[in-house]
């Protein structure tokens, strides 16, 4: 991987509270939907396996998730810590968006994160299936940004 002198705390190697930490600071980032902004939590040649697209380094992860924000209208993740060790995070994640017919989603998924030694992630595996969902069974109601602290996470809200 390429030497960086960039720093993203928490640092490895996690332990219960720094994973969850970093989970939650990954969430925030993405619900931003600023590419530009989220690149820069991954190392300047970070690969990525995003459903079935890969990327290699920032400039394609920009690339990436501005095709997806384009597509995926008003989208709302949550992500929760499923396992942790060293320098690796496990997350499973759920969001929910609509196409450009109004047609409403809720998109399940795992990711498989590495981080280098300033906590920049290195490489990110994402495995996500679509659910078409009415907009009564939406569950995810908060402005469009960061999710609130009170709002309940994915196993409170039965996912």
């Amino acid at each position: 991987m390429t030497a960086t002198t960039e720093t993203r705390p928490p640092l490895p190697p996690f332990n219960h509270a720094s994973a969850i930490e970093k989970v939650r600071l990954a969430e925030d980032g993405w619900n931003t939907r600023n590419a530009e902004k989220v690149s820069l939590a991954y190392t300047p040649d970070s690969r990525w396996r995003n459903r079935a697209e890969f990327a290699n380094g920032r400039p394609e992860i920009v690339q990436l998730l501005t095709r997806k924000w384009a597509r995926e209208r008003e989208y709302r993740l949550i992500k929760e810590l499923w396992a942790f060790g060293e320098n690796r995070i496990a997350v499973r994640y759920a969001y929910e968006w609509h196409d450009d017919s109004g047609n409403w989603f809720r998109s399940y998924g795992n990711e498989n994160w590495e981080f280098d030694e300033h906590g920049l992630m290195q490489r990110r595996f994402a495995c996500i299936n679509d659910l078409p969902i009415t907009d009564a069974e939406r569950k995810f109601h908060w402005p469009l940004g960061r999710r609130p602290d009170d709002h309940p996470g994915l196993t409170e809200l039965g996912l």
